[in-house]
């Protein structure tokens, strides 16, 4: 028996390691490709320069740049209190409650919810009523993904911290506030910041709610209650349009969103060590 449990274990394993090679063999394909024509696009012509008009060579994406700083900022102002805020409740004050049950469930499905549908979602709530497309609908989308992300992490955060710990701060006369504030955040901090970091990764690579929301500008916007241009919306539209040089700008704008994920999670990952580390 012991020996089957042996051979059966040795096959999962190889199995499991099989599909992780894989895995992270598709991963680095996608990387190196990115890298690699993404270097060759990459100027400061792209990053300072508008763009030119179809057809003609040049340009940048200035606009592009500066309207997915606006949105994914946007978005995380909206989403990352509220989801923090929801974890908390979740995981402190509701612990018993028959809603917080309902509210940890309607979390589970909403993480795996398409994008292109909460898009649609708040097409009709925020930009059928308004008329027009706007960057503050936009923003609002990618909060929306970003909630449940929060919500869970910040909750599973919490429920690891162990409760004589909060137990000794009531023994010396701290309010429960001060115990979430001061004890718990700081124990849970590291996992809940990369929580935050994971919900800013995965919505700065959303295009299909944008198309509902923002949609895009071909000039540079700073109006939050009117179209404005994105990098993923404008990879999209390059990527489908008929001119080499939009080509190679779209491999620059992918390049560029992969370099400010990889060093929104490295500088994430060395801020909270030095914070706890002093």
């Amino acid at each position: 028996m012991i020996k089957k449990r042996k051979i059966l274990n040795n096959i999962a394993l190889f199995f499991c390691i099989l599909t992780a090679i894989w895995g992270l063999f598709w991963l680095f394909f996608i990387l190196i490709d990115v890298i690699r024509h993404g270097l060759t696009a990459l100027t400061p012509s792209l990053i300072l320069n508008d763009p030119a008009p179809p057809g003609i060579p040049g340009g940048g994406l200035k606009h592009a740049i500066i309207g997915h700083f606006f949105i994914t900022l946007t978005a995380t102002l909206i989403g990352v209190p509220l989801g923090i805020l929801g974890g908390t409740f979740l995981a402190e004050y509701g612990r018993n409650l028959k809603v917080s049950r309902i509210i940890s469930f309607l979390s589970d499905i909403m993480v795996s919810v398409p994008a292109i549908i909460v898009g649609a979602f708040v097409y009709a709530l925020f930009v059928r009523p308004v008329g027009h497309f706007n960057a503050l609908s936009g923003g609002l989308a990618l909060a929306i993904i970003m909630i449940p992300v929060i919500v869970k992490t910040t909750e599973n955060m919490l429920s690891l911290i162990p409760w004589t710990l909060r137990e000794a701060a009531f023994a010396l006369g701290a309010p429960y506030y001060k115990v979430i504030f001061q004890i718990v955040y700081r124990g849970a901090g590291v996992g809940i910041f990369t929580g935050v970091i994971l919900a800013i990764a995965r919505v700065t690579g959303e295009a299909a709610p944008l198309l509902f929301t923002s949609f895009n500008n071909a000039f540079t916007s700073y109006n939050l209650f009117q179209p404005m241009a994105s990098l993923t919306v404008t990879i999209f539209q390059y990527a489908m349009g008929p001119y080499e040089d939009w080509h190679r700008q779209a491999w620059g704008a992918s390049f560029l969103i992969t370099l400010f994920i990889l060093f929104l999670a490295v500088l994430g990952r060395y801020l909270i060590k030095r914070r706890f580390r002093s």
